[in-house]
């Protein structure tokens, strides 16, 4: 199945289910935003997707087909509120991913030309659940701790692998390669897989981090990642 959403390129990964908050000031998001509000709530959406190349103001670089990953996410918008001098509060809410088929750069702002994806589970979706929670729930301490905060008392987290494999991929501190590539992949076996993969590696990173003296801290060399 196939529609044509308006595009909202961002520096960042939206997924299905998190919310999404911006701050519209840019003549063309302004229009695109009063395209929305001329139509019926219950269809008043478009298409998140992250930048290869770029800034989120001003021109692509390239062109648009180049600039943006090829899949994102819908934003079904829940709140619009106006200001005096022409920006918008918006908060939408993820819903359904999407493939760019092609995308139409004519208009005051872009509009790509979609394919909605599936959300299977997959085969060992239910067992990787349980190893999830329990790793990311050790990556939050770990996190905290290399924050400098406190005790705190973490979340519930869903039993839903679909719902659970978002809300870990949304809330791990990543880079943004990394955040689109468990965007990417087709069911929740194979993103819950990759996400203990990295759970484990970055909690490993944050034991070493709280593990060494603030002295050693300085003499370490920056990376090129």
């Amino acid at each position: 199945m196939t529609d044509r959403l308006p595009l909202f390129p961002l520096n960042s990964v939206l997924y299905p289910g998190l919310v999404l908050p911006l701050n519209i000031f840019e003549e063309r998001y302004r229009r695109l935003v009063r395209d929305l509000l001329a139509l019926p709530e219950g269809e008043r959406r478009f298409g998140v997707v992250a930048l290869r190349s770029g800034r989120e103001v001003g021109e692509l670089p390239v062109a648009a087909i180049d600039a943006v990953f090829p899949l994102g996410c819908t934003a079904e918008v829940a709140t619009m509120r106006p200001h005096a001098d022409g920006r918008y509060d918006v908060v939408a809410t993820g819903a359904t991913r999407f493939r760019l088929v092609s995308v139409d750069d004519s208009g005051p702002y872009l509009v790509g030309k979609v394919e909605f994806l599936e959300e299977p589970k997959g085969d060992d979706a239910a067992v990787l659940t349980l190893a999830v929670t329990r790793a990311f729930t050790e990556y939050q301490r770990e996190l905290v701790g290399a924050q400098g905060r406190g005790p705190m008392e973490l979340p519930e987290l869903p039993d839903d692998p679909v719902v659970l494999s978002y809300l870990v991929a949304a809330a791990m501190v990543l880079d943004l390669s990394d955040k689109q590539n468990l965007l990417v992949l087709d069911d929740a076996t194979l993103r819950l897989r990759a996400e203990l993969s990295l759970l484990r590696r970055e909690t490993a990173l944050l034991g070493h981090i709280r593990a060494l003296p603030a002295v050693e801290l300085l003499r370490q060399k920056a990376g090129p990642n």
